[in-house]
């Protein structure tokens, strides 16, 4: 298995034309000391570009930057800032045209947590949601996840703050990319890198049972979130096509081991939909399904999409249906939306410029 060094070398070289960082470092004469002072500065002294890693000969920087050797793999394109001075969404265009968006979040008390894209698009068609209302394009490679923290990251060294926490809450479904996802995961939490606590990241999926079952066996610290959003199958097959595939019971069982693995709490993003999901039968039913302390709801309010005929509840019932749930002894929590009016949180990433995938390039999930 390679090392985070040598992924993030591979496909940065891979990037500028060489086979791999084996052959860059052949056709440049390098040492691995100079691999690692490469890595170092791009991951952990985030610099801005390859001539100001001040570590590494003039000559050899002058070299790289002629044949197009870059730090990043994403471009930015536009960014947006929320009124509330609290979120900043980034639209990244990638080599190939395609573009994602990432957002920053600035919470009270230096927590900022960036909330990156897996894919390009997605395939899964959840009724609510921005991205999937588009259609899927492409993976995203482990560079292109992990040059969107940062990108952030940056900006905020600038002002001598740090990224505290990464969700793959984004566009794309990260475990219909497994493979890239845990190599930029291995990359946000290398010490020698970016350095990122494992327990600082989550991985958000729509229910892939047998990534779960993967995930699962990797034995990490990283967090796991699970897109619910409906307590019967009925209901939540009208709004998430996976859930054809992937049967609720089929769902909860792998949840079930996954903790019996791990014996780490698992997260249930719970998004509220008037006269959909949110009656208080709905909410009984959501809490038969949590079976103890390590099964935690989060109830999201709805943030609209253009595309969707569909409205979030009120403020009113949210709460009531928080109460059930409590009354039943599940544990939840209301989050509270940031970044609605630059269509920054959660269901709203959508890169209006990206191309739209044809139906007959979606991925297969039923």
């Amino acid at each position: 298995m390679r090392s985070p060094q040598q992924l993030w070398v591979d496909e940065k070289a891979h990037r500028a034309g060489y086979a791999d960082g084996a052959a860059l470092a052949a056709a440049h004469g390098l040492k691995p000391y100079r691999l690692e002072q490469l890595y170092r500065g791009a991951t952990k002294e985030l610099v801005e570009d390859v001539g100001a890693i001040s570590t590494l000969p003039l000559e050899l920087r002058g070299a790289l930057g002629a044949e197009g050797f870059t730090l990043d793999d994403v471009a930015l394109v536009t960014v947006q800032h929320s009124s509330d001075g609290q979120t900043t969404k980034g639209l990244f265009r990638l080599h190939d045209g395609n573009e994602v968006e990432a957002v920053l979040m600035e919470h009270h008390g230096e927590r900022n947590t960036v909330c990156i894209s897996s894919q390009a698009g997605c395939a899964y068609a959840c009724a609510f949601c921005a991205t999937g209302q588009a259609g899927f394009t492409r993976n995203l490679t482990a560079t292109e996840i992990f040059d969107q923290a940062r990108y952030f990251a940056k900006q905020l060294a600038r002002d001598g703050r740090k990224v505290t926490n990464i969700v793959f809450m984004g566009m794309g479904e990260p475990f219909a990319n497994y493979d890239a996802v845990m190599a930029a995961v291995a990359l946000l939490n290398d010490p020698k890198g970016f350095g990122l606590g494992h327990r600082h990241i989550t991985i958000s999926t729509v229910g892939l049972v047998d990534k779960i079952d993967l995930f699962a066996e990797a034995q990490t610290q990283v967090n796991l979130a699970i897109s619910l959003h409906a307590a019967s199958d009925a209901t939540r097959s009208s709004m998430m096509p996976v859930n054809r595939k992937f049967a609720l019971a089929e769902l909860m069982d792998a949840v079930e081991r996954y903790i019996a693995k791990t014996k780490r709490k698992v997260f249930f993003e719970y998004v509220m939909l008037a006269g959909i999901n949110d009656s208080d039968g709905d909410a009984r039913e959501l809490a038969r399904r949590m079976k103890g302390p390590l099964y935690h709801v989060n109830l999201i309010p709805y943030n609209s999409t253009p595309d969707a005929a569909i409205r979030g509840s009120d403020p009113a019932r949210i709460w009531a249906f928080a109460k059930v749930l409590e009354t039943a002894g599940a544990a939840v929590t209301v989050r509270t939306p940031m970044g609605r009016d630059i269509a920054a949180a959660c269901g709203q990433l959508r890169a209006e410029t990206q191309p739209k995938a044809h139906a007959g390039e979606r991925a297969e999930i039923a």
